[in-house]
């Protein structure tokens, strides 16, 4: 049950420190590896992939139910579920929360991970699919 907290706690801390960092350092951007990687801080106002663009209101209202159900759900869960659920769901929280402050707070939501191939992301993103990945791979290998 730690892990779960420790996780979510980690993911969105994190999530919130780069995008701070984002906002406030990359005002031009900074190529990492040419060709592959820039970080360049980019507002965006949709979903993934700039679904829903401008869509705030409906984005904070499923992100706010997703968190609330996600902990409704979390209260339920029994003690001896594995370690990698609870690692799941944390990172899925840290990410889906770290998200939703951004659009409650500005409107958008900071991306600055930019691979070129890939549309521009944060460490929210990140935390979101690892954190389905994670469920996912236990269903997937039979629990």
């Amino acid at each position: 049950m730690a892990a779960f907290w420790l996780t979510f706690l980690l993911s969105f801390l994190l999530d919130q420190v780069t995008k701070l960092w984002a906002l406030s350092y990359l005002s031009r951007p900074l190529v990492l590896i040419p060709g592959l990687l820039t970080l360049r801080c980019v507002h965006n106002p949709g979903a993934a992939f700039g679904l829903l663009a401008h869509q705030t209101p409906l984005l904070i209202l499923v992100a706010a139910v997703a968190s609330l159900v996600l902990l409704l759900g979390y209260k339920r869960l029994r003690l001896n579920a594995p370690p990698i659920i609870h690692w799941g769901l944390g990172f899925f929280l840290g990410g889906t929360l770290g998200n939703l402050v951004d659009r409650v707070r500005f409107g958008y939501v900071v991306d600055f991970i930019d691979f070129g191939f890939w549309p521009v992301f944060n460490l929210a993103d990140v935390a979101i699919v690892v954190g389905v990945g994670l469920i996912l791979w236990y269903w997937w290998r039979g629990r």
